[in-house]
């Protein structure tokens, strides 16, 4: 009975944690851009590649709060992985794409569609079947080794590969745009993939933080974090970077907690329910949720296209890719 309890208090953090963590990125997200507008609206172009670009951004107070909520994300869903299973976390965390949307609902205020709104509550209530048809629960807190090897080059032949049909498109006979869109959309799930894996290093890693900084610092995680989260960042930058953002969001929102669910199984021997009427909702939940991401991703709110300056459009996009670091 006290176990039981325990258990569902430790959900129930990891719950509130998992929403805590996504409004941050969220707030991030939003914040980073409208520091981008700011800095843009001073006068400042984007002429190519510029190293001082981030220097640049940290004089505007809208940044700032935005990076200060990065961090206070990624510190929150470090402690969500502590206390519940990364099948359970990383899909709540999905839900960054609706906070953002109300938040640049509320900023705008006009020009938003009924379709949009019902695909955001689409988007929710696909989620809540999801996880409550598979009720994630258990697993281990650590992985052995030898699951982590084949899990990270399982997951380095899928990014290879979907890099390696992205750059096909270039050759294709198909319009440039379409040709654009397709790389987008290849990149955003090799992108998805790769958030996926870096979330399941995280989970390692939030294991070892009870044991203070000298079992954190041996251990491999903290240092395979670095390197992966840079990697899956420089991903994101180059599926924004190859067409629209309607066509890589989805790859992002539904292939990140996709592949950590199925990681959580593997890896940390995390439970779902696979009965016939369980996996039929679950299947259900995640083919309303993709609909959802599709719809809100082609919202003019999300893509920025209401009337955004030429000259920010380089700022806004590093900006962006700055909250993306789950």
């Amino acid at each position: 009975m006290f176990t039981n309890q325990t258990g569902s208090v430790r959900m129930s953090l990891a719950i509130m944690l998992s929403l805590a963590a996504s409004f941050c990125t969220a707030t991030s997200s939003v914040c980073q851009r409208l520091g981008a507008r700011s800095l843009a609206a001073s006068g400042y172009q984007a002429k190519g590649f510029d190293i001082w670009l981030i220097f640049r951004l940290a004089r505007q107070p809208a940044w700032l709060l935005g990076f200060a909520s990065m961090l206070a994300g990624f510190a929150l869903q470090v402690s969500a992985l502590r206390f519940g299973p990364l099948a359970l976390v990383q899909p709540i965390l999905a839900l960054e794409l609706l906070f953002v949307f109300g938040y640049l609902a509320v900023l705008n205020r006009r020009g938003v569609r009924s379709r949009e709104w019902l695909a955001a509550a689409a988007m929710s209530a696909g989620i809540s079947v999801f996880l409550r048809a598979a009720s994630p629960s258990g697993g281990r807190p650590n992985a052995p080794a030898s699951l982590w090897w084949p899990t990270g080059l399982v997951t380095l032949a899928i990014v290879g590969a979907a890099i390696a049909v992205a750059r096909r498109q270039r050759g294709n006979t198909v319009p440039p745009r379409v040709a654009a869109t397709r790389r987008a959309a290849i990149l955003g799930v090799a992108t998805g993939v790769g958030w996926g894996f870096v979330a399941a290093v995280i989970k390692e890693l939030s294991s070892h933080l009870g044991d203070g900084p000298g079992a954190v610092f041996s251990n491999w995680s903290p240092y395979v974090l670095i390197v992966t989260g840079a990697a899956t960042m420089i991903l994101a930058s180059h599926a924004l970077a190859a067409g629209p953002l309607a066509a890589s969001q989805p790859g992002f929102t539904i292939c990140d907690p996709s592949a950590a669910v199925i990681m959580g199984v593997f890896l940390f021997g995390e439970h779902l329910r696979t009965g016939a009427v369980d996996l039929t909702a679950e299947l259900l939940g995640l083919a309303v949720v993709a609909v959802g991401v599709a719809t809100l991703s082609h919202s003019r709110l999300i893509t920025g296209e209401n009337a955004r300056p030429p000259a920010v459009a380089g700022p806004a996009r590093d900006a962006e890719l700055a909250g993306k670091s789950r």
